[in-house]
């Protein structure tokens, strides 16, 4: 099975050896990937008991714990690099929790699919149903989504937090385009997800 583009992306983030937190690490996919592939020392932190159970299967270290709560409990500076992939939507406060990002870490690495894509903008506008995000099984009744977003919602977010971006970078079709730094609207039509390296401004 290959890689998930994001996960390419954020792999090519991330140092090799660096100390990694996985928030929301799921299944492990990304944290074995890191580990194998870039000599990470990695931790996982995963809300569901089988995604908790599926890790451990693959020999990694992964707690279960919720990352509006749990976050707190890790000191400041504990890793390098503290990844949110496509989890960001299923939280109950983005904005706590970005900042608890860069409390315990270097910098962050933010991946999360971009509702302001124009397949979704047209579905709603023909079908008038509410978009949902790429891939996600199920209709918008059935998601643990909360807080969908744009790519331009999420950057006046980081502004408001005062965060910086290093990079960000868009994808389409499965495959990473050049990142974007000025063309932020064309980026929020045309990417399906996108990838952020933040850090304290």
């Amino acid at each position: 099975m290959s890689a998930r583009a994001d996960h390419l992306v954020i792999a090519s983030m991330v140092d090799h050896g660096a100390k990694v937190l996985d928030v929301g690490c799921g299944d492990g996919a990304l944290l074995d990937m890191l580990q194998r592939e870039r000599g990470a020392v990695g931790r996982g932190m995963e809300l569901s008991q089988e995604g908790v159970n599926a890790c451990v299967a693959r020999g990694l270290s992964v707690v279960r714990g919720d990352a509006d709560r749990d976050l707190q409990d890790y000191p400041d500076g504990a890793f390098d690099v503290v990844i949110l992939s496509k989890t960001i939507q299923a939280v109950r406060r983005p904005p706590l929790v970005l900042i608890e990002l860069l409390r315990i870490g270097r910098c962050a690495v933010v991946s999360f699919p971009n509702m302001g894509h124009w397949r979704q903008r047209a579905r709603l506008a023909l079908t008038g149903r509410m978009p949902t995000a790429p891939h996600a099984q199920g209709g918008w009744s059935d998601s643990d989504t909360l807080h969908l977003c744009t790519i331009r919602d999420f950057t006046v977010l980081i502004e408001t937090l005062g965060l910086g971006v290093d990079k960000a970078v868009p994808i389409s079709d499965g495959v990473a385009r050049s990142p974007f730094a000025k063309s932020i609207w064309a980026a929020n039509w045309l990417a399906e997800e996108a990838v952020f390296l933040l850090r304290k401004a």
